[in-house]
């Protein structure tokens, strides 16, 4: 007997789509995010005991044709429904017979990436849009889910058409998972492993699930790190090419271009245009927010702390740590890895390591602020504005900027450091954040708090010195 494979959160995810399913009326849910996030496993979990029929759309490959699509659909219908396979070149009479055969009792059906299935016929969606209006709802038990990882594709298509409009129940977006979340993947030994040994793989894996369930938790971190991205069969080192195929197959390059150029920090849009030679207009911000949409870069902005008005000025950060990883450290050594001559101590000595590593931390911290707030006793219902602050130089500002800044409605301003060190963290931090603090400007009536995150501790001194409102420790973020 073939042992389960755990399964670890997505408990509000899961609570949403039982109660979703206890209705007396049908259901269209949509379901998209990142590849790897845990889409078909969160869709396998939510199915158990219950009849489902489930299809998935053939990956976007050259030769593969609407007509491949909808055979493949017939065989599967077919195979799930033990009924003799429909011969058809129509998607309408595809959708009819699987209507015919789920319109009585409970049933759940699932197309698995839907981009894929439809994306070769412009018809595909309207077809499906009137087949949901008059066969599939009218089984007051049928749900319908439509899973994706090509978010843009969805929002363009589906979310954003009217044909579509009122008829999605749910539109639930997956996020990674949380890092109190992230740790039951080391299972038993979660308890006896440092929050610095743990860090060094989610740091390269951010809360994408299918990584970690690659860890093997009785390894260090340094032998899962090597196994995973610098050995030519390690799923780290082969999966960048396979993401960006699936979901930018026709621009694949630009994409690539916008996040080699974010590798190194955040940057504007002037700044991007200007890195890669392209000309600011409405491609290039559309093509910033397919990868915002489909989780690569996140868009940080700033803001009048007296108003709360936000700046016309936005920064692109690279948000995903194994995009970063992949492309500062596996691509350029890839050759080296072929040839199998990239011995274990080498990634430690690579360029930039503790700089990279940085970026990498802050990613963790934004992607799970709701647990910072909570080591620094601050509801989020009181949070205003929360996200990394940068003011520009004028001739009566001096520019600065902050990791992450929280405003609360209470006129209060946490200043919060984020500091990845090898090794303890040193007093000079102190005199770096308040040279921050200083170059501020900040209305008279609000009190500023100052935070400081670390992964590997404080030394005394900077703990003594009582400069620091809260210091917060990365172990606390996990829950450990």
């Amino acid at each position: 007997m073939t042992e389960k494979r755990p399964f670890y959160g997505r408990k509000e995810e899961l609570f949403v789509l039982h109660q979703e399913y206890k209705k007396s009326t049908s259901s269209l849910i949509v379901i998209r995010g990142r590849r790897r996030i845990g889409k078909s496993r969160l869709i396998e979990q939510f199915s158990q005991n219950l009849n489902i029929v489930s299809f998935t759309g053939l990956p976007p490959e050259p030769k593969i044709t609407d007509e491949i699509q909808k055979k493949e659909f017939a065989y599967q219908m077919s195979k799930n429904l033990n009924m003799p396979e429909i011969k058809t070149d129509n998607w309408s009479e595809l959708f009819l017979h699987l209507a015919k055969a789920t319109s009585k009792g409970q049933v759940l059906i699932v197309f698995d990436e839907i981009s894929w299935m439809g994306s070769k016929d412009p018809a595909f969606l309207g077809k499906l849009k009137i087949a949901w209006d008059t066969e599939f709802s009218k089984n007051p038990k049928l749900m319908l889910i439509l899973c994706g990882s090509v978010s843009s594709w969805i929002e363009k298509n589906i979310l954003s058409q009217t044909g579509f409009l009122g008829r999605i129940s749910i539109d639930l977006v997956l996020e990674q998972m949380p890092l109190c979340d992230c740790v039951n993947f080391w299972k038993s030994l979660k308890k006896r492993v440092s929050a610095y040994e743990i860090f060094k793989i989610l740091s390269i894996t951010g809360g994408i699930p299918k990584y970690l369930e690659e860890i093997i938790p009785e390894q260090s971190a340094e032998d899962n790190i090597q196994r995973l991205c610098f050995k030519p069969r390690g799923i780290l080192y082969r999966e960048f090419d396979q993401i960006f195929s699936d979901l930018f197959t026709k621009r694949n390059e630009t994409y690539r271009k916008i996040v080699i150029e974010l590798i190194n920090g955040s940057k504007s849009l002037d700044q991007i245009c200007e890195s890669i030679k392209y000309q600011k207009g409405g491609s290039i911000s559309k093509y910033l927010n397919d990868l915002e949409t489909a989780g690569f870069v996140s868009v940080d902005w700033t803001w009048n702390f007296a108003n709360k008005k936000i700046s016309n000025l936005r920064k692109f950060r690279l948000s995903d740590n194994y995009t970063r990883f992949y492309l500062k450290y596996i691509l350029p050594q890839k050759e080296i890895i072929l040839q199998k001559n990239f011995v274990r101590e080498s990634f430690m000595m690579l360029p930039n390591w503790s700089t990279i590593m940085g970026f990498q931390f802050e990613n963790l911290v934004f992607a799970n602020r709701l647990s910072l707030y909570n080591c620094l006793k601050i509801n989020p219902a009181d949070v205003l504005i929360a996200n990394p602050y940068f003011q520009r130089k004028t001739s009566r500002n001096s520019g600065c900027q902050i990791d992450f800044l929280i405003q609360t409605r209470y006129h209060s301003l946490y200043v919060v450091e984020m500091k990845f060190s090898k090794s303890k963290i040193e007093p000079s931090c102190i005199n770096e954040v308040d040279k921050k603090i200083s170059s501020l400007t900040v209305p008279k009536r609000f009190s500023i708090r100052r935070v400081l995150v670390h992964v590997n501790g404080v030394q005394d001194s900077v703990e003594e010195s009582g400069f620091f409102d809260y210091i917060v420790d990365f172990s606390s973020l996990l829950q450990l």
